[in-house]
């Protein structure tokens, strides 16, 4: 698999490059936003981007944005010297899958990219041709395809799909932020509430867009989320 990693700070990206490389992952390397992008397009065959945000010439949330504009589903890792929980989630709203802060552990950064890349080429237990219709919603597993009774289609994410694929695929069950954490992300939850939270609106805000304001993800407050049958 190949990945773009893409840091203003060179030593940064030599360090990722070389825990990647002993992973066996393909490197491909970016010093700013605007290089980042240039990459995308020499090598369409990327598999996932590990991304600075505070950078020269592009910020990091910029080619979040510009990447989001075609590729739905490639997953994005945020690296940030911004540790704040508003820094999480605003890279989060932004359009990354994950995000982690600055002095990091390179082995923390390859647990969190085998999750992501787990989640992009694998679905959860059961027939791959599987399909769930739920409310207003037609969710197509073996290609990750959401669409409305009126044929619309929904972009989501790699991360977006797979919670609402677990809702859809457990009606009325609930589950709570750590379960879907620890299902979705394949890791052991550790202060997953927000990051959860700000994907579960995410996909929310597609559906209603995409529905007329239909609500199907439901709150249970307290407990966690939920997609009823009805």
């Amino acid at each position: 698999m190949k990945i773009l990693v893409v840091d203003d700070d060179r030593e940064i990206v030599e360090l990722l490059t070389i825990y990647l490389k002993n992973e066996n992952y393909e490197i491909v390397k970016a010093y700013d936003g605007k290089q980042a992008l240039e990459k995308l397009k020499m090598y369409p065959d990327i598999d996932m981007i590990i991304l600075d945000i505070m950078m020269p010439r592009l910020d990091g949330i910029s080619v979040v944005h510009e990447v989001r504009k075609e590729n739905a589903q490639l997953p994005i890792l945020l690296l940030s010297a911004k540790s704040t929980d508003i820094d999480k989630i605003q890279g989060l709203t932004n359009g990354a899958d994950d995000y982690v802060t600055k002095p990091f552990n390179p082995l923390e950064v390859i647990a969190r990219v085998k999750s992501l890349l787990r989640r992009s080429t694998i679905t959860q237990e059961g027939p791959a041709n599987e399909e769930i219709t739920i409310g207003p919603l037609t969710i197509k597993k073996e290609s990750h395809q959401v669409t409305t009774t009126d044929g619309k289609e929904i972009q989501l994410t790699v991360l977006e799909f797979g919670i609402l694929y677990l809702l859809a695929s457990h009606p009325n069950r609930v589950f709570s932020a750590d379960e879907i954490f620890e299902t979705v992300w394949q890791q052991e939850s550790i202060v997953s509430t927000k990051t959860v939270m700000v994907h579960v609106s995410h996909l929310r805000d597609k559906i209603a867009e995409a529905t007329g304001g239909e609500k199907v993800i439901e709150t249970v407050w307290g407990v966690g989320y939920k997609i009823e049958d009805k």
